[in-house]
């Protein structure tokens, strides 16, 4: 490893950037080991892409608290609903092979289970749907069992019967209309790859993905086999205590089930920047990667992966949770970097963007700071959103002009300063809220928007 890389691995371990209550406001700067401690947090590993390669892996701390043995770069960790996108990628080569049609209705290659029925109506529910979670499937997540526990199959699983923990997975939302995430989608998916190719699942998920890529570390086998139990790192759900049994079991193998390593899932990572890139078709085309990363019912989420900024920042990936630990995978779409972080902990959770966030600064991804947002907005525009608005409540809000600024101000409160992340969408400075100018069809500005903490107010513009 060159001393460059050496000298950047430091720059992060040594600056991890701690949110605050404050949207782009970040904390005093930390250390690695003392967010570690901090968090009750034993071990960490990271993987981190450049110009498309992966230029570094490594362990920190160590694999179960009170013991000895290190996290190495081949430490193995449960990567939670990181499982879903890997899972998705297997689905989508099916497709790709014409082995499965994305649009079909699932009950035509369901054998062992099927959609149930809706107070006599049949849903027509489709492998894009459960993979964009938008088939209006319930059950969010799983638990897992422990190791002690009675294992039920996938059927019991989906039918919510002993010994399974939860409830039974049912469409209760008209499919294909929202967005609304559902592991109970992604199991359906699971149990139809192997009714359809009448294959254990983990031996699908090897031979379609782990073994064309030479991914030896990772696997779908749950329970993890002895031989792979001396590799594996150790949940620790909260307070640093190790759970007992080591780590719980996930029937629910596509939505939960990955083990794997930072390496793996960053050497996967480069695999489809490099299919983007039509440089490598190992496992998909490019087209079908394209695919996958193209918005579905709602802008935020592809089929199995996540999706956030725009244009040549473009990124997407998954984050995930299972019982004592916690993964986050990052990849650009255009530019070839990237990140895997993945701790044995749930209480550190928070670390995992302060890791992020010190490597997107040190390695300078571009779009990841929207503070480094720079937009001009021509003052004739700005004088548009000048004047007095007024919601239906009867609050009232005036939008002030001076030269290129803007400011907002609602009742009697101060003025708040609008700063411009697009020609129509506004960061309130050091609040966590956005506010955004509606025009009519002639192109008229005739209200705005104020969006926080997940509500939305309308007030409209008073003319005359």
């Amino acid at each position: 490893m060159s001393k460059a890389v050496e000298e950047r691995i430091e720059a992060i371990i040594h600056r991890l950037l701690p949110e605050t209550n404050y949207k782009n406001k970040y904390g005093k700067e930390a250390k690695l080991d003392e967010r570690m401690k901090y968090y009750n947090t034993p071990g960490v590993s990271i993987a981190v892409i450049n110009n498309f390669e992966l230029e570094w892996a490594r362990g920190f701390g160590l694999r179960e608290a009170g013991k000895p043995e290190p996290v190495t770069e081949t430490t193995l960790f449960q990567a939670g609903s990181i499982s879903k996108p890997v899972f998705a990628l297997a689905v989508m080569r099916l497709v790709q092979e014409g082995r499965l049609e994305l649009d079909r209705d699932v009950n035509d290659y369901l054998k062992s289970w099927k959609i149930p029925s809706v107070s006599g109506w049949q849903p027509k529910v489709t492998i894009r749907q459960l993979l964009s979670h938008s088939a209006g499937l319930t059950l969010h997540g799983f638990p897992g069992y422990e190791t002690t526990d009675e294992i039920p199959n996938v059927v019991q699983i989906l039918n919510g019967q002993h010994p399974a923990n939860t409830l039974a997975v049912e469409v209760n939302l008209i499919p294909g209309l929202q967005f609304r995430y559902s592991g109970g989608g992604t199991t359906v998916a699971q149990q139809l790859v192997v009714d359809w190719l009448g294959q254990p699942f983990a031996e699908i998920m090897s031979e379609l993905l782990f073994k064309p890529l030479g991914l030896t570390n990772s696997t779908f086998e749950q329970p993890l086999p002895p031989y792979r139990h001396e590799f594996a790192a150790t949940a620790h759900p909260w307070k640093g205590r190790p759970l007992q049994g080591k780590w719980h079991i996930y029937p629910e193998m596509a939505a939960a089930g990955l083990w794997t390593t930072p390496s793996d899932l960053a050497r996967l990572g480069v695999e489809l920047q490099l299919t983007l890139k039509n440089n490598s078709n190992v496992m998909l085309s490019a087209d079908t990667l394209k695919q996958m990363l193209t918005s579905q019912v709602e802008d935020h989420m592809g089929i199995g992966f996540f999706l956030e900024g725009e244009g040549e920042s473009g990124r997407f990936g998954h984050s995930g949770w299972d019982e004592g630990f916690v993964a986050q995978f990052v990849l650009s779409k255009h530019l070839g970097f990237g990140a895997v972080i993945m701790i044995n902990s749930n209480e550190g959770n928070p670390m995992i963007k302060e890791i992020e966030r010190a490597i997107a600064r040190e390695y300078g991804w571009p779009g990841y700071f929207s503070d480094n947002i720079n937009v001009n907005v021509p003052p004739n525009i700005l004088n548009e959103y000048a004047g007095d608005y007024k919601a239906t409540s009867g609050l009232q809000a005036s939008v002030i002009q001076d030269g290129i600024d803007l400011s907002l101000r609602i009742q009697e409160l101060s003025p708040i300063r609008l700063s411009p992340e697009s020609e129509t969408k506004f960061s309130t400075e050091g609040l966590n809220a956005v506010v955004d100018f509606e025009r009519n069809g002639d192109g008229h500005v005739v209200a705005l928007h104020i969006h926080q903490e997940g509500k939305s107010f309308r007030a409209d513009k008073q003319f005359g």
